[in-house]
């Protein structure tokens, strides 16, 4: 008969086996297991194996990958396109540099001045002085209606001999820089004499000396008319004698910094205006005194321009153009010389450098073409390349990248392509500009880590399965090879 103590026992060793029974990991006893050089290798490649295989899986997860499509383009910007550019026009005055733009719908906006900006320029491209003022625009100057043949020359000639002397000698000296070619001069010349003509009858040179009106032909004395950046006729000028009560800079020839006059161009208008110019100076004292400027502007004080600024177009083929233009002056296109450097043209809105930085993460070459015209020059010889149109074709195409965050991040990119030819009028500077109706969607993919663990996990156990699999075989043969070597003793 058995004991109770023995049936709880046995009932005890019972439950231990079917627990033990369910062991997946069952351990070999120690004492046979053993230890061998061949596995010792195995183990240390395996290892080796799996830390290289989990550094690829690791960099792997951590690499950014993307999915890119081409659909219609459906910007939220609407139906505008903003375009930015900063250009550097070293032989263009402020005084005429005009920003068109026009499409093929018709647009046609000339002499963009709102969201445009400009600064005089010498050739190094180094900016003279503050922001030119362009002032109201004028495309109608009144002259006189009835041309009179018995005007007579009021006015006197000037050149590149005596116009410092002449100068020197009054206290404000009025130039006219003409044509004899120019349609606008020819319309002021009977005005400006007759004008000239009263002056020096009510202000003798001689006696007076406050005022005199002189012209310069441009043609005759070219040298002269490029000393004071002459690039329109007529272009009258106001110059005034140096003062030390007057703080103002003084150039190279002596003279304050004359003004542009752009006032009506019939005589009743220029011998008020002369009068007025008079009226502030003493006879006794010829002292400078502040005026009246309207209708006069400072003159450039460099021949060239930069202009900086954005316009909004269409998103239809387009120009923007930037031009010599005036209502009421002529150019000469064999003079005119549109060289320039571009510092900056991009499309749409700004991006900041460190979302620009983001996006070359995820895309090594987005923003390669955001500017792409950044920096190029575009130099001709003003001796052998005068009258030469440079036209800029570019073609844009809008790129969205959806971030993993859904942050949405929009660029515009073009590519460019560009060409000198011979102008057949007024040399211009154009930008073709085409937008593609299709954008780039570029999405950012993201990566589980539900699935980068998994991988891990299989790199481990096929790791380890694989070097137990070669293990064994390896073990196997040398055990073979030992038999044999055996057999062949005995």
């Amino acid at each position: 008969m058995k004991s109770p103590g023995f049936q709880i026992q046995f009932t005890d060793m019972v439950s231990t086996a079917k627990i033990k029974s369910v062991d997946f990991y069952r351990k070999i006893p120690r004492d046979l297991t053993e230890a061998s050089l061949s596995g010792a290798g195995l183990s240390v490649i395996a290892a080796v194996a799996m830390m290289f295989l989990f550094g690829m899986e690791l960099h792997n997860y951590l690499a950014i990958s993307t999915s890119t499509s081409v659909i219609v383009d459906r910007s939220s910007d609407g139906d505008y396109l903003r375009i930015d550019f900063n250009i550097s026009l070293p032989a263009l005055s402020c005084e005429f540099a005009s920003v068109d733009v026009s499409d093929v719908l018709g647009t046609n906006r000339l002499n963009i001045t709102k969201t445009v900006r400009k600064y005089s320029i010498d050739k190094h491209l180094r900016t003279t002085g503050s922001e030119y003022d362009s002032g109201p625009v004028t495309n109608l100057l009144k002259h006189d209606d009835e041309v009179d043949e018995e005007y007579g020359e009021g006015s006197v000639t000037l050149n590149a001999r005596n116009f410092d002397r002449i100068s020197h000698q009054h206290s404000i000296l009025v130039v006219n820089f003409y044509a004899p070619w120019c349609y606008w001069s020819n319309r002021l010349k009977p005005s400006w004499e007759k004008a000239a003509k009263i002056m020096r009858e009510r202000h003798d040179p001689e006696v007076d000396g406050r005022i005199i009106m002189g012209k310069v032909d441009c043609t005759e004395e070219a040298d002269l008319c490029r000393r004071h950046h002459i690039q329109g006729y007529p272009s009258i000028r106001i110059f005034r004698k140096g003062s030390d009560v007057r703080q103002v800079p003084v150039d190279e020839h002596g003279h304050h910094e004359h003004e542009s006059y752009y006032g009506d161009r019939d005589t009743e208008t220029l011998v008020n205006t002369m009068e007025n110019l008079v009226a502030p100076i003493s006879l006794e004292s010829p002292i400078l005194a502040l005026e009246d400027k309207s209708a006069k502007r400072p003159a450039p004080r460099e021949a060239g321009c930069r202009i900086e600024g954005f316009v909004r177009v269409k998103k239809v083929p387009g120009n923007l153009v930037i031009s010599a233009r005036s209502g009421a002056h002529s150019f000469d296109a064999s003079q005119m010389n549109m060289s320039h450097v571009i510092s900056s043209f991009s499309f749409g809105k700004r991006i900041s450098g460190r979302v620009m930085s983001d996006m070359k993460r995820i895309l090594p070459y987005i923003g390669v073409s955001h500017d792409k015209l950044n920096g190029q020059s575009y130099l001709t010889d003003p001796e052998d390349r005068a009258n030469v149109t440079i036209e800029h074709y570019l073609q844009v195409v809008k790129t969205e990248v959806m971030r993993s965050s859904h942050q949405l991040i929009e660029d515009y990119e073009y590519t460019a392509h560009s060409s000198l030819m011979h102008a057949l009028s007024i040399p211009v500077v154009k930008f073709h500009i085409e937008p593609s109706p299709m954008q780039v969607l570029i999405t950012e993919n993201s990566k589980s880590f539900s699935h980068f663990i998994t991988n891990v996990c299989a790199i481990i156990g096929g790791v380890f399965t694989v070097a137990g699999i070669l293990d064994s075989i390896l073990h196997n043969t040398l055990r073979l090879v030992k038999k044999v070597e055996l057999g062949k003793n005995f």
